[in-house]
């Protein structure tokens, strides 16, 4: 019964007794009948009181709790904030470049010491300086005393008295240029009399004067691999052969380079797309005052670039290899690549092993990152190892080892990182998980793809090819700044492609450019 159900009750019982009580007892009613209106009224002041406190109460236990949230949200920005401030190169895909001053972390790298020594291993081909052929010139050095002596005419006729100790070679470039001119003649007075013979041109031969082919090779080859602007361009030729080119000019030689690879380049493209493992990766570039893509395929031995203004599935597929591709593609986990179902995909475990540094120092007292950092290596040592004792592959109880303790690291990282509590109520959506439980799930749901390069050896531990193969677009985007326009970009795309295919196959770049104007750039295919 509620209080105003008790007020009713008595009301209607001091009524009644009004009603039949004797006129003796009438003002007793009376007098109880006003104490019960006091004390109702007294009652229902405190009852009104103590509503108020109760939703005062109320209301002070939602701002808790909502300032609980707060608390707790803002916790998480600091968290996050103070992941995004260390960030660098060794643990996320920033560039060395952006890494400024900071003083580098020794204790950040996830591989163990090696207790090998710094610089070139065991194996490892190096480069060393030798003659491109026999000497053009020769400098003999006589004894000081010698060039004063009166019998040094003698002394050098008898080849006897002179022997040389000691050689050491100068390689100096020679710089020069030659003029080459084409005549064309008639008969004029020949006794078969024909005298309206007239020879021609070669068809390459076409102005009053025009520059040569290796002209048109440097600037392309300056452009390109060299990463250099036009206007450099232009200035180091001037410096070089005293030869003047328009900007123009130059711009011309440069189409003219990539019309002459272009055919090669669309075969590289039908090269890839048959090949069993490609890597694919994207970078950035400034086309026209905007953002805009280079798409990459790419593999050890063939490259394919292109540009699109869209870096998702529409401009990688733009690209023309992944759609048409039935290998394995090598990529860095980005989310487009996965839409391409009917293929095989690797995770590049580069990028991994970053994103493991990134979870270890951000949470450390969960020690799973570490583990599985530890592991992937280990899967890359066991692999090398078997590849230098001429092994196919890995055997299967060794592979099964490795894959079980991948699942016990991943049991173990559920432990430390649990998925977030969504049962308390929040203000909208889901409550984010964080990007050390992102990590977790994506490595669990995509293990076949981690773990596919101990599986198959043609697929590699990472996806350096590829972020080799667009290395020197980087280079020129940072020396010229940007593409005017979207032919330009294309033009210097066909050329590097052409260019790093060749260097692939060991061919000297400015070889394969001016192979191309003589008819032979297939020999960049292998």
């Amino acid at each position: 019964m509620d209080f105003n159900e008790l007020k009713q009750d008595a009301e209607k019982l001091c009524k009644e007794l009004k009603d039949k009580a004797p006129a003796d007892l009438s003002i007793l009613v009376l007098s109880l009948s006003t104490i019960n209106k006091m004390m109702i009224n007294m009652f229902s002041g405190i009852m009104e009181q103590n509503n108020k406190q109760t939703a005062t109460i109320s209301g002070m236990e939602q701002t808790i709790s909502g300032l609980k949230q707060t608390i707790k949200d803002l916790q998480e920005t600091i968290k996050e904030l103070q992941r995004q401030l260390n960030m660098d190169s060794h643990n996320s895909s920033k560039p060395p470049s952006s890494d400024g001053y900071k003083k580098a972390n020794k204790n950040r790298s996830l591989r163990e010491k090696t207790g090998r020594k710094t610089g070139g291993q065991k194996g490892h081909k190096g480069v060393n300086m030798k003659l491109p052929h026999e000497p053009d010139e020769v400098k003999v050095h006589l004894p000081e005393k010698c060039k004063t002596c009166p019998h040094l005419c003698s002394c050098s006729a008898n080849g006897q008295v002179f022997e040389c100790t000691e050689k050491r070679y100068v390689v100096e470039a020679v710089i020069n240029t030659k003029v080459i001119e084409h005549q064309t003649v008639k008969a004029i007075d020949c006794p078969c009399g024909e005298s309206k013979l007239k020879g021609e041109f070669p068809e390459n031969v076409r102005g009053y004067i025009q520059y040569g082919d290796s002209f048109t090779a440097i600037s392309g080859l300056l452009s390109t691999f060299g990463a250099v602007s036009t206007d450099r361009i232009q200035t180091i030729i001037d410096g070089m052969f005293n030869v003047t080119l328009s900007e123009g000019t130059i711009c011309s030689m440069i189409e003219k380079c990539a019309f002459m690879v272009k055919p090669v380049v669309q075969k590289i493209r039908e090269l890839l797309i048959g090949s069993k493992v490609v890597n694919f990766d994207e970078t950035g570039v400034r086309v026209e005052g905007s953002t805009q893509w280079v798409h990459n395929s790419s593999n050890g031995k063939y490259t394919y670039l292109t540009v699109n203004r869209k870096r998702g599935q529409e401009g990688i597929a733009d690209n023309g290899v992944i759609t048409n591709f039935t290998g394995t593609a090598v990529h860095d986990c980005w989310g487009p690549y996965w839409r391409f179902e009917n293929i095989s995909h690797a995770v590049c475990c580069a990028h991994l092993l970053r994103e493991l540094i990134a979870a270890s120092e951000n949470n450390p007292t969960h020690i799973w990152a570490k583990r599985l950092g530890n592991l992937l290596i280990t899967m890359k040592s066991a692999k090398e190892k078997a590849i230098e004792q001429n092994q196919s592959s890995l055997k299967d109880s060794h592979i099964s080892s490795l894959e079980r303790e991948y699942d016990d690291i991943m049991a173990y990282a559920n432990m430390e990182c649990p998925p977030p509590d969504n049962t308390e109520p929040i203000k909208r959506g889901k409550r984010k998980k964080g990007k050390e439980r992102s990590l977790i799930e994506r490595l669990i749901k995509l293990k076949a793809s981690v773990c596919l390069f101990i599986h198959n050896f043609a697929v590699p531990f990472d996806n350096n090819q590829a972020e080799r193969d667009v290395r020197n677009v980087k280079t020129k985007s940072k020396v010229s700044g940007c593409f005017r326009s979207i032919k330009g970009a294309q033009t210097y795309l066909t050329i590097t492609s052409f260019l790093s295919t060749a260097r692939k196959q060991g061919i000297d770049a400015f070889e394969a450019l001016t192979s191309a104007f003589n008819g032979k750039a297939e020999i960049v295919l292998g």
